[in-house]
Parts: structure tokens; sequence; C-alpha cells
């Protein structure tokens, strides 16, 4: 059985807790590694070596540090099959899915290429007599990220790229649940010239986590998983005095207004619902169909389910892959069982017609849904789009907002105005006007409002190189004669 351990101090470290996990075959149901579960000892070990590399990656350069994320862009572009077929295997996701994973990964580490001119500070000459003042970024030092199993090549970039680019050593706690590309990632950071000590994988469950945040010698923690997770890790991680960017949940609407091109908006809803299985923060799990459009709407989103090929990630025909675990396929199925009871319409379940081996789920669609059922309450993470009817705009836009989460929102329409409106009044932090999934683009910053984020920074963009750095304000005069005297007054002189 194959074995994935820890990465410390530039090279692969099997684990010493005697803790160990499954990593599946999503599509064969059947063990395909084992991984290492890190103990809170090998947590604070890994922290130790970032914490004494941290003193020489700060002080080397820019432009060398700029030429190590350059010459990371060039490897994973070099290996990006490599890095997917991993994703690929151990997620579930289809290849071409995990390709576009990379991708959007890659986006975030061509971003810090740029770290000279994203870390430029400020200057003023002359602020008050003879006194110059000048403002400047420097790193925390140890951050660490913890990183959810649904993207595990792409989330990790969008937090390492920004943290070492601009100074700071990392500590990665990826998925145990597909942990192998976060090795393949620090192996070439390693090959890009990233000095040993500088990017550290620790392996693990909820023992490594909890040790990560709760670390004295950790500043910062980037966070991306389930509401309830979020919420705990950015209220034990700041009462720790650190610096915490928690993603959480999602329940994403798609708004669908009469005049929009209905086949654009089918096309759209059954892409953004079912692509990877559902498993995405971005996906669009509520579809707000105006009652004039909804029948007409929801006819063409059932007519092109059955096109969709549901099958392994590694035969090419296949559209969409598994889910990550039995546990969870069940979990999500739970929620076609129980609509009808709640008064819902399940008119297609996934539990259908789906390969016997594996951790399968067919598109779902369920209609006449209402806020209170579980289907319409739930983060369900799968692929299960649930139809809620409504009478009005205003009333679509009254159930977004009142929603708990305000990650990303989509309207299609063809009236400008109305798209300007709903732009102004949603209340979430990633809004598409005829996009389904509103990704940012990596010179953006990604994240949502209310549940779906806690702290005050969203991740990778802008906003990531001001989370990974804090802002030092030097004022200065240097001698001269001519200005010398003693004053015990508060400086008063412009």
């Amino acid at each position: 059985m194959r074995r994935i351990s820890h990465w410390i101090g530039g090279k692969a470290v099997p684990g010493t807790s005697g803790r160990s996990g499954p990593v599946w075959n999503p599509a064969t149901g059947a063990q395909q590694a084992t991984v290492d579960f890190a103990s809170a000892d090998e947590v604070d070990h890994a922290v130790a070596v970032a914490q004494a590399a941290f003193p020489a990656w700060r002080a080397t350069s820019l432009s060398r540090r700029a030429e190590v994320m350059f010459g990371l862009r060039e490897l994973v572009a070099a290996h990006r099959e490599e890095l997917a077929s991993l994703v690929s295997a151990e997620h579930g996701k289809v290849l071409s899915d995990a390709l576009g994973e990379v991708a959007r990964g890659l986006e975030n580490v061509e971003y810090a290429c740029g770290v000279p001119n994203l870390l430029k500070g400020g200057h003023s000459e002359q602020a008050a007599t003879g006194i110059d003042v000048h403002s400047v970024r420097q790193p925390l030092g140890v951050v660490a990220g913890i990183t959810p199993f649904n993207f595990p090549a792409m989330v990790p970039m969008w937090m390492l790229a920004n943290a070492l680019a601009c100074g700071n050593t990392f500590v990665l706690k990826p998925s145990e649940k597909d942990p192998s590309a976060s090795l393949l990632l620090a192996d070439l950071l390693r090959r890009a010239g990233l000095p040993d000590g500088c990017f550290n994988v620790v392996q693990g469950d909820r023992v490594a986590a909890e040790r990560i945040v709760e670390h004295p010698d950790v500043a910062a923690v980037s966070f991306v998983g389930s509401t309830p997770i979020a919420e705990y890790v950015h209220q034990a991680g700041t009462r720790g005095g650190k610096r915490v960017q928690a993603l959480g949940g999602a329940k994403n609407h798609m708004l669908v207004l009469p005049d929009a091109d209905l086949d654009l908006a089918a096309d759209a809803a059954v892409s953004a619902a079912y692509g990877s299985a559902g498993e995405r923060c971005m996906a669009i799990s509520v579809l707000l169909a105006m009652d004039t459009v909804a029948d007409a709407l929801v006819a063409k989103i059932r007519d092109r389910i059955p096109g969709i090929v549901v099958g392994p990630a590694d035969d090419p025909g296949s559209e969409m892959g598994p889910l990550i675990t039995a546990e969870h396929r069940d979990r999500v199925a739970g929620y076609l069982a129980g609509a009808a009871a709640e008064g819902a319409t399940v008119l297609v379940d996934g539990r259908d017609g789906v390969p016997a081996d594996g951790f399968f789920l067919g598109p779902s669609l369920i209609d006449h849904a209402r806020p209170g059922m579980r289907c319409y309450d739930d983060e369900i993470f799968g692929p299960v789009l649930t139809v809620v009817r409504i009478g009005s705009y205003v009333e679509g836009l009254q159930l977004i907002n009142d929603n708990p989460y305000g990650n990303g929102v989509a309207l299609f329409t063809r009236d400008g105005g109305a798209a300007r409106r709903f732009e102004f009044d949603v209340q979430a932090g990633m809004v598409g006007v005829n996009v389904p999934i509103p990704t940012p683009v990596s010179y953006y910053s990604f994240g949502g409002w209310k549940a779906s984020l806690f702290g005050d920074q969203h991740i990778y963009g802008p906003e990531g190189i001001s989370f990974y750095t804090r802002t030092k304000v030097v004022t200065s005069r240097w001698p001269d004669p001519a200005l010398s005297s003693i004053d015990l007054g508060f400086p008063q002189t412009r």
C-alpha cells in the first residue's frame, strides 16, 4: 500500500505518530494509499523548521523571490498533467476539470511573480521640516494554510504563492482525503529554488489542524472549509492573536428573469450545478425561477441531465465523476430521500442508474422547494440543483439576501438596468451577470460575505498581499545643525 507522508525541511519525512488514514479511489471504492496523520509534536517540528528558515528568506531580495515564483510557474505548467492526474485519482473529478483547477491555481502563482511591484510602499518627502515619512510592507513570519478536499491543488496555490513571495515561510495542512498534490507542489517549489524549510507539509486530521490554529509561533492562518469549522478557526486563531481568513460554506443562488435567454440559462445551471459533482464552494445549488418561465426553464434543465456522462475519472468519456467518500455520497443522497416528505418534488433522482462501484451519485433535480426545507437551507455540496419558484425580482432578491450565506450569486437577464440594480442590492461577495460561477481572476480577490467568510480580508489577489504583510511607517530626520534644538513639547512644526 502506497504511503503518503509529510514534507519538512525540503524533503519527504515519514510520520512518527503511529496514526494514519485511508485514501480512497472514489471511482472504485477501494483504498489506494495510506496517509500519515501528524501529532502535535510533528506540527511543532514543522513550525520550528519554518521559523528557523524565516530570517534568511525574509532577507532574500525581491528579485530573487520573484525568480523563485517564475520558476514555480514554469514547473507547474510543465507538470500540470501530472498534478491534475493526482487530483483526479484521489478526488474523483474528471481530468479536464482537474486541469482547469491547476490552471486557476497557476494564475495565482503568475500574480505572485509580480511581487516587487506588489510590495511597493509610499514615501512623503518633507512631511514636516526636515522630516520624511515612508511606509514598507514586511512579512509576518510563519504562516499556515488548512485546505479542503475539493481543490487540493488550486487552494494551496491561492495561499502559498503570495505568502512565500511576500517573504513568509509556510506550513500547509492539506485535506487527508486527497493529499498527494501537496507533496508534488512541495517538490516543485524545491526545484524552483525555494530554500529548504520555507515550505512544509504536515498531513493529518483534526489533531494537526487544531495544533496549527493554537501554535504560538504561527502568525496567520488561512482556512477554506465548512462554515462551522471556519467559525471555530477564526475564533480560536484570533483569540491567540493571529491573523485569520477563514472561508466557509455557501448556498449560491442563480436568479433567472423572464427576459433571459433560457437556453443559455439552462446550460449555465447544468454546468454550474453538476460540474465536479457539485463539490465546489462556487457551485450553483439554488435556481430562482420566475413563475412565468419556470416550467420552460425546468424542462430545459431536465432535458439536458440525461446527456451528462457519469463515470470514473480515468474514462475519457466521463463528464462527471464520483463524490469524495461513501459517507459524503450517502449524506447527499439523504437530501433526495427526504425532499418529498418536506413537500418538494424530486424530478431527477441521482441515486438511479449510476455505477455500482465507487461513490457515485448522478445529477439530481428538486423542484418546488422553499426556505425551511433541508434541501434549501443546508449546504448539500453535491450534484443536487434545487429550484425555487418566485413571483418577482424583489422576492428573489429577498431570498438571496435573507440567506445566511453570501459567497457567490448569479443573475441571468438581458436587462442592463436590472443587472445594475442587482449588482448594487445583492448581499454577496462575488456576483455574476450571465456568468454562473463568478470566481474572480487572480488580480482581484476571492471571498464571500456573511457566514461564507470569517475575517476581514478575502483570499489571494491584492487582499492576499495585504493579509500576508503588515505595514511599517518610518518617520526620519537626519542631523542638520541648523535645525538642532531642545523642545520638550509635542512637535508642532509644519
